[in-house]
């Protein structure tokens, strides 16, 4: 299992180690807000962990947790997976984060990581990520990955607004 880094985060492939600072990040209604719009029970973190764990054994690739260098709390998780959690989707990104760490650029940082990962390591051909129209703050976070508006569609039960970038125009952009 793959272990990202940035100069704030370490990005450890998601286990049940991660259980208390995951329930803490998903129980937190705000943060779910816009993700399942409603805040995870015990039961349902166990669920994602569960999840994850057999995707990183079939896929190599899926959610890591984000903990801070500085404290080795887990503030956040993002992941590479596929859209619609299905194998033939294509590779979607996706991140969340504490509310304390809002605002400070940990979901820039830990998205870059992650992108840069799935172009350079999985040579993804497209990256796309998906949205709640009204999540503006993850807009912004897809935009300073290079990321474009596609259109609305319907993902994880919900009418979500897509954003792609391409290998090629990954490749191209300046970072930032």
């Amino acid at each position: 299992m793959t272990l990202l880094t940035t100069a704030r985060l370490r990005l450890e492939p998601l286990t049940d180690a991660h259980f208390d600072g995951l329930h803490r990040l998903n129980s937190d209604p705000e943060v779910m807000r816009y993700i399942t719009g409603k805040p995870d029970t015990p039961e349902d973190t166990q669920l994602m962990i569960d999840r994850v764990k057999a995707r990183w054994a079939e896929w190599g690739y899926s959610w890591w947790a984000f903990i801070e260098q500085d404290s080795g709390e887990l503030i956040g998780a993002g992941c590479i997976q596929h859209l619609g959690r299905v194998s033939s989707g294509p590779l979607e990104i996706g991140w969340r984060l504490r509310r304390d760490r809002w605002h400070q650029g940990y979901a820039s940082e830990a998205a870059q990581r992650m992108a840069s990962f799935a172009f350079d390591d999985l040579n993804a051909p497209l990256l796309c990520a998906v949205r709640m129209p009204n999540n503006l703050a993850s807009g912004r976070v897809m935009d300073r990955l290079g990321m474009r508006y596609t259109g609305m569609e319907h993902w994880y039960d919900m009418d979500m607004a897509r954003h792609d970038v391409t290998r090629a125009d990954w490749l191209a952009r300046s970072p930032v």
